[in-house]
């Protein structure tokens, strides 16, 4: 792995100040500017190679151009791109399908973003409860958990805990009930007979990788079957493999109502998003009751369905499994104070900084050593590569680790 130059050039400080100077700062980046990817690797203007351990939040799960998916995107872009769901097209049926298939789900509602699958599911819930449970006009509630991350729509921030993602964005949406997360007794006492659904991530991503408990999961479904709830995992990021089974929520034994897929669902080429859920609640949906010009489009349906099948033939769910155990085991090997804890699932891992130096300090000094991540909550560093990474690629990026935490607890008060 070359070493990052440390040097800015002039290109770079032109590029950023003109990202700046026209754009909005909804964003604050990592002073690189990437202009090239393959497999776990990208390049900067420089011609300085990184090793990936963000792939876009999971988006990258397959890997910067998989070639199997840059030329699924090739042959469909120059056939058939967007239509509109006003027609059909001879990609999205394959398309859902096998998705179906795969997660043994119904039926699936595309859209693009995570985001939007998220709304699409809360939509779902409320008609659902309606029509199906006899819930009272506009008396639906959605229960959602303390510290969760769905995306950044107005509906969503209603549920959120962050008071960066509500300030300034009110009044929020009614019905919402926030509870903690990994407390079955809690979901219970919130429960009532308004109660559509609970949203919840299998494991806490944004939120700083946390894992629930053993046996969270599938006291949560007992109680939504219990009380006719719907119990919604949120797979955007924990979906199709990250965490070592192709579903999240498979390591409880347990299978929810409906999931909501996305980010790895496009290859790493484009915005692809899924609804899925059994046939009672995706039959509440009637035509003009919801959709999206680009949802489900030829050139998303066709890249989805490669992503899917890419998936399964490179055992990329296997990968994750035995190189997340190796990693997490090697994170844990490194002998410092500063780290307070190791955990994940799969390659899906979050390492917990002390508090006294700031996690984004490290990651800027892992940028130096060619290893790119981000901090969240301050205070955990990420590792999610993508699934492709190898043993000698996990081995570099811990002892870059391992290099930087030397240097950074030197002054630091025991």
């Amino acid at each position: 792995m070359k070493e990052a130059l440390g040097d800015t050039t002039m290109s770079k400080l032109k590029t950023i100040e003109r990202e700046k100077r026209f754009g909005a700062h909804n964003y604050k980046p990592l002073p690189v500017v990437l202009t090239r990817g393959e497999g776990p690797y990208v390049w900067d203007e420089d011609g300085n190679r990184y090793l990936d351990m963000m792939s876009a939040y999971s988006a990258v799960s397959h890997g910067h151009c998989h070639p199997k998916l840059v030329e699924a995107l090739r042959q469909q872009a120059g056939t058939l791109n967007v239509v509109s769901r006003a027609f059909y097209s001879d990609k999205l049926a394959a398309f859902l399908e096998r998705a179906c298939e795969l997660t043994n789900f119904d039926k699936a509602l595309p859209m693009n973003t995570g985001a939007e699958a998220v709304e699409t599911a809360l939509k779902a819930a409320r008609k659902w409860a309606y029509t199906v449970k006899g819930v009272p006009t506009d008396k639906a509630e959605i229960i959602a958990c303390e510290g969760n991350f769905h995306g950044r729509t107005l509906a969503i921030i209603s549920m959120s805990t962050e008071k960066q993602y509500r300030a300034g964005f009110g009044p929020f949406l009614p019905g919402i009930k926030i509870i903690p997360y990994g407390n079955a007794a809690e979901l219970e006492k919130a429960i009532t007979p308004n109660t559509a659904a609970f949203l919840v991530e299998p494991i806490k991503g944004e939120g700083g990788i946390i894992v629930p408990s053993a046996g969270y999961l599938k006291a949560c479904a007992a109680l939504c079957k219990k009380h006719n709830v719907l119990m919604i995992c949120d797979e955007i990021q924990t979906g199709l493999g990250r965490t070592g089974k192709l579903l999240a929520f498979q390591h409880e034994g347990i299978k929810p109502d409906a999931i909501v897929l996305g980010k790895a669902l496009g290859g790493g080429l484009l915005p692809v998003s899924l609804f899925l859920s059994r046939k009672e609640v995706m039959d509440v949906f009637t035509p003009g009751d919801h959709g999206s010009t680009f949802g489900g489009n030829p050139l998303a349906a066709a890249v989805g369905f490669a992503a899917l099948n890419v998936l399964v033939e490179d055992k990329l769910v296997e990968r994750a499994a035995k190189l997340g155990e190796y990693f997490q085991d090697a994170l844990r090997s490194i002998n410092s104070p500063l780290i307070k804890d190791v955990r994940g699932k799969g390659l899906l891992i979050g390492v917990e900084i002390d508090a006294r130096v700031p996690a984004h300090d490290i990651c800027l000094k892992l940028l130096k050593r060619g290893v790119l991540t981000k901090e969240t909550h301050n205070t955990v560093i990420r590792f999610a590569p993508p699934l492709i990474v190898t043993e000698e690629q996990i081995d570099e990026t811990v002892k870059a680790l391992s290099e930087v935490l030397v240097e950074m607890n030197v002054g630091v008060a025991s």
